[in-house]
């Protein structure tokens, strides 16, 4: 199998393996620097002197709000995801209003934003004016995921948040997406197929409302049977907790993505056997399985010796996610609260 990084097309035993040396301590930083725009900073507060405890400061929240509710981890996965595919990674998910891009219903359920309002919040009285956003919401992310079980990686900073609200009509993918539609959107978004079947790796953790699914377990692509790429015992198991949805203001139950990490809200490779077992919750997670290159990474990633391979690749497509269209210098803001862009 090949896939793409950096512009080179290779062999994954071969990414996996440069993966593997770029998460050594001696040489992250270097060669972490080959995959971040040239205009985002190592430690840009610390560097620029401008506000240099605000990712101890942010990492301390974030602990202590963990260590209360282990749910923040994938909800601020969630968060960042939903940020940086709709517009780059512009905090503009977190800005309030009926038209907002949070109001859209791919992202009805998100959370996160208490610790995001509280952390800035602090940071504003400390170092008003300084520390955007679009920064926080990348660094507490890491720091969120990493108490869960993830690796750290190392989130170059100095973003600034978007100035103008998206609105809720931008699309983002359907849980439901076909493979070919979902390897294109990432590719639109500057990562490839290796990214693609990681980061959906993070489905290891948190939950979906059965909103999403219902169609799988009752109606699939108006046949009136299930999904067939669905085992039938895991069908019969999901149907207890998704009733069809027969009425207006029927209650819509959340369930976990992955039963068997989920409800510990660790991260775990898990995610990548249940997709092998044909019991993935989400659609566009069980078509994993359709493209060659997936596949294969998906079995890679299934097994014990697995686990680190799934770990380092997650921590490189992490920070590219990171990475999309980010603003900087004077393209953007600093708000002055995350809710609202400064003119408003």
């Amino acid at each position: 199998m090949r896939t793409e990084r950096m512009g080179f097309v290779f062999p994954v035993w071969l990414a996996l393996a440069v993966l593997s040396l770029w998460c050594r301590p001696d040489v992250t930083e270097a060669a972490w620097s080959l995959q971040t725009p040239m205009k985002l900073v190592w430690h840009y507060y610390k560097v620029h002197n401008t506000c240099e405890n605000a990712e101890p400061f942010i990492r301390h929240q974030v602990e202590l709000f963990y260590n209360k509710d282990k749910t923040i981890a994938p909800k601020l996965l969630r968060l960042l995801y939903s940020d940086c595919f709709v517009n780059g990674c512009d905090a503009s998910i977190l800005l309030d209003g009926p038209d907002s891009e949070k109001m859209a219903p791919q992202n009805r359920g998100l959370g996160g934003f208490v610790l995001i309002d509280k952390i800035k919040t602090v940071l504003e009285s400390r170092c008003p004016g300084i520390v955007s956003c679009a920064d926080i919401l990348n660094l507490a992310t890491r720091d969120a995921v990493h108490l869960a079980g993830a690796p750290s990686y190392p989130v170059f900073t100095g973003r600034r948040d978007g100035a103008t609200s998206t609105k809720a009509s931008v699309d983002l993918p359907s849980p439901s997406i076909s493979w070919e539609a979902s390897l294109a959107y990432f590719k639109s978004k500057g990562l490839d197929v290796l990214d693609m079947a990681t980061l959906l790796g993070a489905h290891s953790m948190g939950r979906t409302h059965c909103g999403f699914i219902v169609d799988r377990l009752y109606n699939f692509n108006n046949t009136g049977k299930p999904d067939p790429s669905m085992k039938a015992s895991f069908v019969a198991d999901m149907r207890k907790l998704c009733p069809p949805r027969t009425r207006k203001g029927q209650t819509d139950p959340l369930v976990f993505l992955d039963p068997e990490s989920g409800s510990k809200y660790s991260f775990s490779n898990s995610y990548y056997s249940r997709v092998l077992a044909k019991k993935a919750v989400l659609g566009v997670d069980q078509q994993l399985l359709h493209g060659d290159d997936t596949k294969q990474i998906t079995e890679e990633f299934a097994v014990a010796a697995g686990l680190e391979d799934f770990r380092r690749s997650f921590a490189l497509s992490m920070s590219r996610m990171g990475n999309i269209q980010v603003l900087t210098g004077n393209e953007g803001e600093i708000r002055k609260n995350c809710r609202y862009t400064n003119k408003n």
